[in-house]
């Protein structure tokens, strides 16, 4: 299995990069406690860190609201995965508790300020990509049963003609969702080379918690410009 990202998308975002860890053989059937503390302390420091801060304003959101801006997309409408994640908790709506694959990654997450999506792979149409939007695409909401329209060249994650992402990393979608059956999974991790040295540290924890939670197989890859490409094998 690959996850590709198109060309396009780089001559748009410029130095966006990825940090991916797949992994497969998982039970995430069980509930695991150890994960639920880690959740809970990222959520708390993150209260401490926001406190009378604005996160819009913040470094660590401001590149992906720029980015945004490239694709012609306004952040204070659709924000990206993270900024809505931490503005979240900087009002002191808390994280419930999902299932511990998601709460692990939401750990993670808010511990480094940084996107991280999750994918169930066993529900995909063959390899992954990062591209712009085709005419036969389509995309069902969190939550939703119902297809809704995409916008012109809007970058997406895609999986065949399924959009699991839209917005590049706005908002996931109702198929490819992590559930207690998932035993496969992919986390992209996005960013820029400007705060890759904290998307490595965030990949290697993950990758760590993972193997000690889990006794999964897990794989690490890059994606940039220079090498667009990472193939894997769950």
């Amino acid at each position: 299995m690959k996850f590709i990202v198109e060309k396009k998308v780089f001559e748009t975002l410029g130095d966006v990069c990825f940090a991916m860890v797949a992994v497969s053989n998982i039970d995430n059937s069980k509930k695991i406690p150890e994960i639920d503390n880690l959740l809970d302390a990222s959520v708390k420091e993150c209260e401490t860190y926001f406190e009378g801060k604005k996160v819009k304003e913040g470094q660590e959101v401001s590149p992906y609201r720029e980015a945004f801006k490239k694709m012609n997309i306004n952040p204070n409408k659709f924000m990206s995965s993270i900024e809505a994640l931490l503005t979240r908790i900087s009002k002191k709506k808390g994280m419930p508790s999902i299932n511990p694959i998601v709460d692990l990654g939401n750990s993670v997450s808010l511990k480094y300020r940084l996107p991280i999506g999750a994918h169930d792979l066993d529900s995909n149409q063959g390899d992954f990509y990062v591209r712009y939007a085709r005419p036969d695409d389509y995309f069902i909401p969190f939550g939703a049963v119902e297809k809704e329209d995409l916008e012109e060249d809007e970058i997406v994650y895609a999986s065949g003609n399924t959009v699991r992402t839209r917005r590049w990393i706005w908002r996931q979608s109702q198929l490819g969702k992590i559930t207690e059956d998932t035993s496969r999974v992919m986390f992209p991790i996005d960013g820029f080379l400007d705060n890759k040295d904290k998307m490595i540290l965030a990949q290697e924890e993950l990758a760590s918690l993972l193997k000690k939670y889990f006794d999964c197989q897990v794989q690490l890859g890059w994606v940039d410009s220079s090498n667009p490409e990472f193939e894997f094998e769950v």
